[in-house]
């Protein structure tokens, strides 16, 4: 808009030079531009005195512009700052409550007489906190030596002991829940069916190429009858597959592919093999085995 305001002006004034050398020449009189060459110097005037004021009108509305600017600016820095005053004035007004401190312009009113080689001392009151902090102190002595020495609470040897027992019983519960924990010390024999499910899927993936599907064994021993040669029972067998057979000659230790809950699974199904009649039954090997915790349950049952 402002482009096509300064040609409408342009155009006016050239108009406007026109008319008045038709006015300041002989009507009767052809003329042509080279017949008035005076006319190229008013022209050209009238073109410097647009341009000029074009010019200085922009400087001017730059000017003006970013007076405004530099105003709104400020306003608003100003309007931020009053905001963000405004806005934190509760954690000063709580700061000056919770401290009662003196400003520094009123410390000449509580400056003590006396002085140590110019060192002046004010007589400042304590902080409203610290008095409060010393309060809550005396009444939480009091409430103590009320509860444990005169009614006679808990100690702190049954406070630890009580609290070693939860510990101890959240452990227990944790390692029975999260089934990669299990070792050979605390691994007992899985009989749920979606766990000898698993085992025997590790089985099929890992082991039948020895013992054979069926567990009859093949390079490895037979996994169906009583004979074991590094001992039967969920402890022992979970042992060899985790650390491995015979030195030499056994198979190889399963701990770095298995996960410990995979390692009791596949032992669990092995164990569940026991009795059953494989195809081709591999001759016995090993040692028969009797669990020793069986022995002491059939001891400890009464005779008829």
């Amino acid at each position: 808009m402002k482009t096509i305001s300064s040609y409408i002006r342009v155009i006016g004034f050239i108009t406007l030079a026109f008319i008045v050398l038709e006015l300041t020449i002989d009507s009767g009189e052809q003329w042509t531009v080279e017949q008035h060459p005076f006319l190229w110097v008013i022209l050209s005037l009238i073109l410097l005195i647009l341009v000029s004021v074009e010019i200085c009108l922009a400087a001017l509305q730059s000017i003006l512009f970013r007076t405004l600017k530099a105003e709104a600016q400020e306003r608003y820095l100003i309007e931020q700052e009053k905001r963000k005053e405004n806005q934190y004035k509760w954690v000063k007004d709580l700061y000056v409550k919770l401290t009662n401190s003196t400003p520094i312009t009123e410390e000449s009113e509580i400056i003590l007489d006396h002085n140590y080689d110019g060192i002046r001392e004010l007589d400042n009151s304590l902080p409203p906190w610290w008095v409060y902090s010393f309060y809550a102190t005396i009444a939480f002595a009091l409430i103590y030596l009320v509860r444990f020495h005169v009614l006679d609470d808990y100690t702190q040897d049954e406070e630890y002991l009580t609290e070693v027992a939860e510990a101890q019983k959240a452990i227990e519960e944790y390692k029975r829940t999260a089934k990669d924990l299990v070792d050979i010390n605390s691994v007992v024999l899985l009989t749920d069916a979606s766990d000898i499910k698993d085992g025997k899927s590790v089985f099929d993936s890992n082991c039948v190429a020895c013992h054979m599907k069926d567990g009859g064994g093949g390079i490895g021993p037979n996994l169906t009858d009583e004979y074991w040669i590094l001992g039967g029972g969920i402890k022992n067998v979970f042992r060899t597959i985790s650390e491995g057979g015979r030195d030499g000659k056994g198979m190889v230790a399963w701990k770095q592919n298995l996960k410990p809950a995979q390692i009791a699974q596949v032992a669990s199904y092995v164990l569940s093999l026991q009795g059953t009649t494989p195809e081709n039954p591999k001759k016995t090997e090993g040692d028969l085995w009797v669990d020793p915790e069986a022995s002491i349950q059939d001891s400890t049952q009464p005779q008829l």
